[in-house]
């Protein structure tokens, strides 16, 4: 297995022009909303790797090596020696198609040796906890699930993907990897703080959240979040709500992200499902202890081998921790070592199977990695 990494910028073009290895299995890019038509770089990297799959999305900001990049665009080819890749994708139209499209990827990657599906979706158009739920009903048990919902930067209005064509929005990739000869890990940690007292779901409908405790629910949000609340929905990105199950119920925790409010229905809506019943509280960042949150997702995610890592944290990581964003990507870095090659995005949600429960959900305002190695 083999790893080539480059980026560009407007101001400096590609980082790297020498002659491109023979036999890339897989491309993955991942680039900021307008910085390049989504054409013009289809037809380049195409034009640089030959018949390989090349998968990518917009972003909230790059990751490459130890550095957070804006306004750039970000590529790690890789070959594998023995390992095999096969990608597929659909288009949405309407979010109620999340889990119909989930689980037609899946059915259609399905096969003989997969070891994971890596996932990216546009993030503005899907509900990725029923998107996640629909792919994991096709898939066997042992099959490992990650992956990312495509960013926009704090403005929430338009995402896209790309699957060996120009991004285009309401798209939804995955990668299927194949081959005994593949270890994949995986990390997921947040690292926020829990604030307040916990309330009840009392309604909600799929990834929408209408009462509180039986309160209409942006009316209490808004009373928390005080002078802040002048921001929403953007500010609702530095106060996520946590959710579980009352007591006594199966499921493990989980972050929520707004993405969205309602002033006439009172209603905020999310990157995933709010179950009614859940309890909920609201939460805030930390800068230590998000730092600490993805150090351990890389503890969890490192194999011990060379590797490709691929890194999906929140926009509302990124927006809360400015400057010091750079230290939870350092940390990655340090804890992987010197022969893990990484790339990646912020986003709009990452997916990754819970670290507590082992079933893959879509996560938010989390450290997520997926690592990639090849014996």
């Amino acid at each position: 297995m083999w790893i080539e990494q480059r980026s560009w910028t407007a101001a400096e073009g590609w980082s790297a022009a020498e002659k491109p290895r023979d036999g890339t299995s897989l491309v993955l890019y991942f680039a900021a909303p307008g910085v390049m038509d989504a054409e013009a770089l289809a037809t380049e990297l195409h034009q640089r790797y030959g018949d390989a799959a090349i998968v990518g999305c917009t972003t909230g900001g790059e990751i490459a090596g130890n550095e957070v990049l804006d306004d750039s665009i970000v590529t790690a080819a890789i070959g594998f020696d023995k390992a095999t890749v096969r990608v597929a994708a659909r288009d949405l139209t309407d979010i109620s198609q999340s889990h119909d499209v989930g689980a037609e990827l899946a059915r259609e990657l399905a096969g003989d040796g997969l070891r994971a599906i890596f996932i990216l979706s546009d993030g503005t158009k899907v509900n990725g906890d029923v998107l996640v739920a629909g792919c994991l009903e096709a898939v066997r048990p042992e099959v490992i699930v990650t992956g990312g919902l495509a960013g926009d930067g704090a403005r929430f209005q338009s995402t896209a993907v790309g699957c060996n064509d120009a991004m285009r929005p309401g798209r939804v990739a995955a990668i299927g990897l194949y081959g005994d000869s593949l270890t994949i890990g995986h990390g997921s940690f947040g690292g926020w703080d829990e604030f307040g007292p916990p309330r009840t779901i009392t309604r909600a409908q799929g990834n929408v959240l209408y009462e509180l405790d039986g309160e209409p629910a942006l009316d209490l949000y808004k009373r928390y979040l005080g002078e802040e609340a002048q921001g929403l929905p953007g500010s609702a990105l530095l106060f996520p709500l946590s959710i579980r199950p009352a007591a006594g119920a199966e499921g493990g925790e989980v972050v929520r992200t707004i993405v969205g409010i309602d002033e006439a229905a009172k209603s905020m809506t999310f990157a995933g499902d709010v179950p009614t019943g859940y309890l909920a509280r609201l939460m805030r960042g930390n800068f230590d202890n998000l730092v600490d949150g993805a150090g351990k997702a890389a503890e969890t995610a490192n194999t011990g081998s060379p590797c490709l890592a691929v890194l999906v944290s929140c926009i509302g990581r990124k927006l809360l921790m400015g400057q010091r964003i750079a230290e939870e990507v350092e940390i990655v870095s340090d804890v992987l070592g010197p022969r893990a090659a990484l790339i990646g995005f912020y986003s709009y949600g990452e997916i990754s199977p819970h670290g507590f429960t082992g079933k893959c959900e879509l996560h938010n305002q989390t450290m997520t990695i997926t690592t990639i190695s090849e014996a």
